[in-house]
C-alpha cells in the first residue's frame, strides 16, 4: 500500500498546486503572495477521491495487464486527471514543454485554469479523457458506449453523487441490459459518495446504506462498500475484477460496482475561519479563497501542501521518485495513454456498400413517390452486414416507426434481459440499440464514436431536443479536439431526424417542432453540417457522405412518408455535390432573368413549392419562375462563415439581387434569415416555414396552418412580384378559395382532398 499511498499523495499535491500556484512548485522557499495565482479557480472537493481511484486502478492494471480506461463523471475534478497524466508521463509526451521536472511542474501549475492555459475540467486537452464532465449526467452512458464491441476493455466509471441525482444517469444504470458479455467489454461503476454538491447534501449519500444497496441490486449490480481506506479499496477492486472475469465467462449474472465513501475535500483544510471545510460543501471549489490577501490563509495553504511530504515524492529536480511510479503501468496500458481514449488512432473506415445499387428508378421527375427512410433502411442493412463490429444504429424505440426495419434482416436489437415468446428481433449481439431514452442513445453513441467506431442516431425530430445540451457538449468537444494536434479525427455523429414536423399531423402539436436545426446552426462552422434531402435518392447519397465524414455533427432531416421522386441517382449525386441548385424542369426562366425565385428546403416544402410552380405555369404562363432546391443548408452562408458557404457572385447568380425570393423552409423562418442576412438580395427574401402553428389535423392542413402550402405560395408571388397584384387579383382570390375548400374537406371527411393527396407534376416531364 505504500506505493499506492505515495502516488495518491503526489497526485493530491499536484492537484492543489494547479489550483493555487504560479511559482515555487516544490516549496523550496516559504510561500509568498507572489507565488499565488491572482484568480483561484478549480474544484478541490472531488479531486482527492478521483486521485484515490486512479492510484488503485493503476495497481490493478499493472498486476493484471488489464486494458482499461476511465470516465470521470465529476469532470470538474480536472486537477486530478491532469496530475494523473503528468505522473504517468503521457502529459509530457503530448506537451513536451510541460516536462517531468521542476520547470515542467511550474508550467503544469501555472497553465491550469489560467488565460492561455488549459480548462479546469477533464477536457479534450487532457490525455486519457473522452468525457469532460462539464455537464453532469452522462458518464455511465459514455462508459457503456466505450465498452460496446471492445471485448477486452474495462471502463472504470467514477460517478459523482451529485451526478447520480440526474435523470440521464438514473436511466444509465440500465445499460447493463444491453451488454453482450462475449462481444463487449465491461464497465465498473464507482459511485463516489462524498456527501455534498456545490451547496447542498446529495441524495444517495443520505439514504440508509441498506436502501442504497437494494437500489443498486435492483439495477442489476453487485455493490461493494468501501471507505476512505487503502486496504478496503484494494480488496474491493480485487474482488470486483474477479467478478468481472466471472461475468465475462458467463459464471456470474451481475456486474460488480463499488460504492466509495470519502470526505469531500479529503486531506484538505479541516476548518477555515472557524467554519468546517473538509467533509462539507465548503470544500467543493477553493477551500482557501483569499490566500494572496490573507496571511493566515497563505500559511494554511503551505501547511496543507507540505502535509503531503513533497520531499518524499519528488527529487530535487522535480521528477517523481521511484516509489511514486512503482504502480504506474507501461506504454499504452496507462489510462492516460490508452489508444481507446484517442479513438481516431483505432478508427477504421467503414466498408460502405454502393448506395447506387439501391437507387429508386425515376423516369420522370415528381411523377411517382417513395418512402425515403424505407429506402435508406436497405442501405443501413447493408452497412451493418459489412461492418458487424464497428457500426451501431441507435434510436429511442423508433427504428421500425422511422421505416428502417430492413436492418432486422441482418441483425437483432441488443438485449440481455428477459425475453418472451411475443418479442421480435431481440438478441445478444444485436447492432440496433433501442431504449426509450434519447439521453442513453446519445451517450452510448458518443462513447462509441470517441473510442474509434461508427454509428447513426435516428429519432423523431421533435424529441431530439431532449439531447440539445448533450449535442452542445459533443460539438464543443469536437471543436476543441480539432485544435489539438495529437487528437486524431473520429467518425462524425450523424443524426437522422424523421417523423418530422410536417408529417406529425396525427400526433399533434407536441410532436411538431423543427427547432433542433436552430440549435445546431449556432455551433462553429468547423463542426456542424445540416442536410435536407428532398427525396429517396438524395437521402441515400447524403447518408453515404455523412457516414464517410470525420469530426462533424451531421443532421439529416428526411421523411418516412411517401414523397415525390425528383432525381435520378446521377442527378441526386450531382445535386448533393452542389448542395443547392435549379430544378430546370420546374422552372420557366431559362435564358432570361426570372421574375421570381421559388426556393425550398425540405421534402414537404419542396412538394408544395413544386405544386405552386405548376399552378403559376398554368395560370400565369408569362411569368418567369426559377425553382431552387437547397439540400445543404450551410450553402446559404458566405464562405467566410462556413466552409460549405456559396460565394456571393454564385449566390447572386442563382437567387438574383433584385427579384423576389419566396423561400419555403422546413423549419423556423428566422433561421434562413440568420444564414442569409449578409446576402445582397436579402431585402427581397421572404421565408415561409413553421411558425408554431400545429394541432392534430391532416398533412395539408398543417401546411396551411403555417402558410407553406402551394396556394399561399402563389398568393405570396402575386403580392411580391411588381405589377402582378391587380392583374392577378382573380387568381389570388381563387387560391384563397382553394384553401377554404381544402380545409372544409378535411373537416367533413377527415382527410385531404384527393387531388392534393395524389398530386404529381403535370405533363410527365422527362427526367434528363
Amino acid at each position: 500500500m505504500d506505493h499506492i499511498d505515495a502516488y495518491w499523495r503526489a497526485a493530491n499535491y499536484l492537484s492543489v498546486g494547479q489550483i493555487y500556484l504560479l511559482d515555487n512548485p516544490l516549496l523550496t522557499e516559504p510561500l509568498r503572495p507572489e507565488h499565488i495565482k491572482p484568480r483561484l479557480l478549480g474544484h478541490w472537493g472531488t479531486t482527492p477521491g478521483l486521485n484515490f481511484c486512479f492510484a488503485h486502478l493503476n495497481r490493478v492494471i499493472r498486476e493484471r495487464d488489464q486494458d482499461m480506461i476511465y470516465i470521470a463523471g465529476p469532470g470538474h475534478g480536472g486537477p486530478a486527471a491532469v496530475a494523473h497524466a503528468w505522473l504517468e508521463g503521457s502529459y509530457t509526451e503530448r506537451y513536451p514543454d510541460v516536462s517531468q521536472d521542476v520547470e515542467g511542474m511550474r508550467r503544469l501549475f501555472r497553465q491550469f485554469s489560467f488565460p492561455g492555459g488549459v480548462p479546469s475540467h477533464v477536457a479534450p486537452e487532457t490525455p486519457g479523457s473522452i468525457h469532460e464532465g462539464g455537464e453532469l449526467g452522462y458518464a455511465l452512458a459514455h462508459a457503456y458506449g466505450a465498452a460496446f464491441d471492445n471485448p477486452d476493455l474495462v471502463v472504470a466509471c467514477i460517478i459523482g453523487d451529485g451526478e447520480a441525482e440526474t435523470g440521464p444517469l438514473a436511466a444509465s444504470w440500465h445499460s447493463n441490459k444491453f451488454l453482450d458479455r462475449r462481444r463487449d467489454g465491461t464497465v465498473l461503476p464507482i459511485l463516489h459518495l462524498n456527501g455534498y454538491k456545490i451547496a447542498n447534501p446529495t441524495v444517495l449519500a443520505r439514504i440508509p446504506t441498506g436502501e442504497l444497496i437494494k437500489l443498486m441490486e435492483g439495477y442489476g449490480y453487485r455493490p461493494h462498500l468501501v471507505g476512505a481506506d487503502h486496504e478496503e479499496m484494494a480488496g474491493a477492486l480485487d474482488t470486483a475484477f474477479e467478478e468481472l472475469a466471472a461475468y465475462k465467462a458467463g459464471d456470474a449474472a451481475r456486474l460488480p460496482m463499488i460504492i466509495l465513501r470519502t470526505p469531500k475535500g479529503w486531506t484538505g483544510p479541516k476548518e477555515v475561519d472557524g467554519k468546517p471545510v473538509e467533509g462539507t460543501w465548503r470544500a467543493h471549489q477553493v477551500p482557501l479563497p483569499t490566500v494572496r490577501e490573507n496571511a493566515g490563509h497563505l500559511a494554511m495553504l503551505e501547511e496543507w501542501m507540505r502535509s503531503y511530504r513533497p520531499e518524499e515524492l519528488f527529487g530535487p529536480d522535480g521528477r517523481p521518485v521511484a516509489d511514486v511510479l512503482a504502480t504506474v503501468p507501461r506504454g499504452e496500458r496507462r489510462m492516460s495513454a490508452n489508444p481507446h481514449t484517442n479513438g481516431g488512432e483505432l478508427l477504421e473506415p467503414l466498408r460502405l456498400p454502393d448506395f447506387r445499387r439501391l437507387a429508386v428508378e425515376v423516369k420522370a421527375p415528381a411523377a411517382q413517390s417513395s418512402e425515403p427512410t424505407r429506402v435508406l433502411g436497405g442501405f443501413l442493412r447493408d452497412v451493418i452486414a459489412a461492418n458487424p463490429r464497428t457500426f451501431r444504429l441507435m434510436g429511442p424505440d423508433e427504428t421500425a416507426s422511422n421505416r428502417l426495419s430492413e436492418v432486422f434482416e441482418v441483425t437483432d436489437k441488443a438485449w440481455d434481459a428477459e425475453t418472451l415468446p411475443t418479442d421480435e428481433n431481440l438478441g445478444e449481439g444485436g447492432r440496433v440499440m433501442e431504449v426509450l431514452s434519447e439521453h442513453l442513445c446519445q451517450g452510448w453513441l458518443e462513447g462509441y464514436l470517441l473510442t474509434g467506431r461508427h454509428g447513426l442516431f435516428n429519432c423523431y425530430e421533435a424529441f431530439i431536443h431532449i439531447v440539445d445540451a448533450m449535442f452542445n457538449q459533443h460539438a464543443k468537444w469536437l471543436e476543441s479536439s480539432q485544435k489539438i494536434s495529437w487528437r486524431r479525427p473520429v467518425a462524425s455523429l450523424t443524426y437522422l431526424l424523421s417523423s418530422h414536423v410536417w408529417r406529425q399531423d396525427h400526433n399533434g402539436f407536441s410532436h411538431q417542432d423543427p427547432g433542433f436545426l436552430d440549435v445546431v446552426v449556432n455551433k462553429k462552422a468547423s463542426v456542424v453540417r445540416v442536410y435536407l434531402p428532398p427525396d429517396a435518392n438524395t437521402l441515400l447519397s447524403v447518408a453515404d457522405h455523412c457516414l464517410r465524414s470525420r469530426d462533424y455533427v451531421n443532421v439529416i432531416v428526411a421523411g418516412k412518408q411517401p414523397v415525390l421522386d425528383l432525381f435520378t441517382m446521377d442527378e441526386a449525386i450531382a445535386h448533393n455535390t452542389r448542395g443547392i441548385g435549379i430544378l430546370p424542369w420546374a422552372s420557366t426562366d431559362e435564358g432570361t432573368e426570372p421574375d421570381v425565385v421559388l426556393a425550398c428546403a425540405g421534402d414537404v416544402p419542396t412538394l408544395e413549392t413544386l405544386a405552386a410552380a405548376a399552378l403559376l405555369r398554368e395560370h400565369l404562363p408569362e411569368l418567369r419562375v426559377r425553382v431552387v432546391n437547397v439540400v445543404d443548408l450551410m450553402k446559404l452562408q458566405p464562405p467566410s462563415e462556413h466552409p460549405h458557404g456559396m460565394p456571393d457572385a454564385e449566390f447572386d447568380t442563382l437567387f438574383t439581387t433584385d427579384r423576389p425570393i419566396i423561400f419555403n423552409f422546413h423549419g423556423y423562418p428566422s433561421l434562413i434569415h440568420q444564414l442569409a442576412y449578409r446576402r445582397h438580395g436579402h431585402a427581397h427574401l421572404h421565408v415561409r416555414g413553421y411558425k408554431e402553428e400545429g394541432t392534430t389535423t391532416t398533412p395539408f392542413d398543417m401546411c396551411m396552418l403555417n402558410d407553406i402550402d402551394r396556394f399561399h405560395l402563389v398568393m405570396d408571388v402575386i403580392d411580391r412580384v411588381p405589377g402582378l397584384g391587380s392583374k392577378a387579383a382573380h387568381l389570388r382570390q381563387r387560391m384563397s378559395d382553394e384553401r377554404l375548400r381544402a380545409r372544409a374537406h378535411t373537416r367533413d371527411h377527415g382527410e385531404d382532398p384527393a387531388d392534393i393527396r395524389s398530386w404529381t407534376w403535370p405533363g410527365g416531364v422527362s427526367a434528363s
